[in-house]
């Protein structure tokens, strides 16, 4: 399982990369991917959407089932990665370079797990 130390993670399988703007991004970690399998459809909140923490804000498709993806931290979307629209299997190809939105006006953050918690908690999942 591929992490990079420089994300934190939230237990409903998402990565969190703060930026220098005090925005943050938010994706489907690696683990996430490969359960879900090939992704076919992307969904997507709007440019000024609230979302909530803990919350779903997009749903992702794959061959097997849509699933929900969940909010780590409350606050205003500014940006959504279009590509994705098109191309969803990109997050399948490098699931840390495929964000799925940009977070602006964070006034929560649910606690996030560094990248060893995240693994212990996905070595836990698997049993």
């Amino acid at each position: 399982m591929k992490l990079l130390d420089t994300l934190k993670y939230s237990k409903s399988h998402e990565w969190v990369e703060a930026m220098e703007d005090g925005t943050v991004r938010i994706g489907l970690t690696d683990f996430a991917q490969s359960e879900l399998g090939d992704l076919v459809f992307v969904n997507l909140p709007e440019v000024g959407d609230e979302v909530a923490c803990g919350d779903s804000f997009a749903d992702v498709e794959s061959v097997k089932a849509v699933s929900d993806v969940y909010s780590p931290v409350s606050g205003v979307i500014k940006e959504i990665n279009e590509e994705l629209l098109d191309s969803p299997e990109m997050i399948n190809e490098d699931p840390y370079g495929a964000w799925l939105v940009v977070v602006e006006e964070i006034t929560e953050q649910e606690d996030l797990l560094d990248a060893a918690a995240y693994e212990a908690h996905c070595e836990e999942e698997k049993h």
